[in-house]
């Protein structure tokens, strides 16, 4: 296991603040200026969009904010979602040369197929392991319990460097999602941890736990974040 990844927790932060790190991020990872991190995050209310976001008018933009949220188009991966107070949302930046199967690497290195798969399988394996909740990936992106999707997945590829990542709802409340259409999935509806009849899934919690899935899911050491990337995230506040 000679990969290490570089934790991040920065807390309860806006998501602007968050994508300008995540870019930063990556383009270090580019001039072999940072190794790979993975930031943990708790965002304040915000609505997202993914590369799909003409679907969105300016109307329905200003819709979203009147409710008190922040609403930001973004680069990645996937429809409209919703991340806020409660959810846990993880950004792995990471370097997929160092990360992806020799055996499937060819294919790999052709789309993020892989890399999605893994994060989902990483909150599948979390979900069954600490509280025995059977997760399950559908025709969508994301993992579900049954009709109800608990984690978004969207992604952003840039030279095989990763950002964008997860969204893990902890104790989320679920009001905010009745707003839109998450993800843009018709007739399917959200759930989290909580909901599920877990009475320890606050983010702090299961932060912890998901470091330790992650490391195991990607073969790789986890180590804190030193004080040059600290620094770093304090130059961007």
């Amino acid at each position: 296991m000679s990969r290490t990844v570089s934790i991040l927790n920065v807390g309860l932060m806006r998501y602007k603040t968050t994508l300008r790190l995540q870019e930063t991020l990556v383009n270090r990872i580019k001039n072999k200026e940072s190794s790979s991190t993975l930031i943990l995050v708790e965002h304040q209310p915000v609505y997202t969009t993914g590369v799909r976001n003409k679907e969105y008018s300016l109307a329905e933009e200003q819709t979203l904010v009147n409710l008190g949220a922040d609403f930001v188009r973004t680069n990645r991966g996937g429809l409209i979602t919703f991340h806020g107070p409660g959810q846990l949302v993880a950004y792995p930046i990471l370097n997929l040369r160092e990360f992806v199967p020799e055996s499937g690497r060819r294919k790999a290195l052709l789309g993020m197929k892989w890399y999605v798969n893994m994060l989902e399988q990483m909150v599948i394996d979390l979900l069954n392991e600490q509280w025995k909740l059977l997760g399950n990936r559908s025709p969508h992106t994301g993992v579900w319990l049954g009709n109800n999707k608990v984690c978004a997945v969207g992604v952003h590829n840039s030279d095989l460097i990763t950002s964008h990542g997860i969204a893990l709802n902890c104790t989320t409340d679920m009001d905010w999602f009745r707003h839109i259409v998450p993800c843009g999935i018709q007739g399917a509806g959200v759930t989290s941890i909580k909901e599920q009849g877990v009475e320890d899934a606050g983010v702090d919690i299961v932060a912890t736990k998901l470091v330790d899935q992650f490391s195991k899911s990607f073969d790789c050491r986890t180590q804190p974040a030193d004080q040059e990337l600290l620094d770093l995230f304090h130059q961007m506040l």
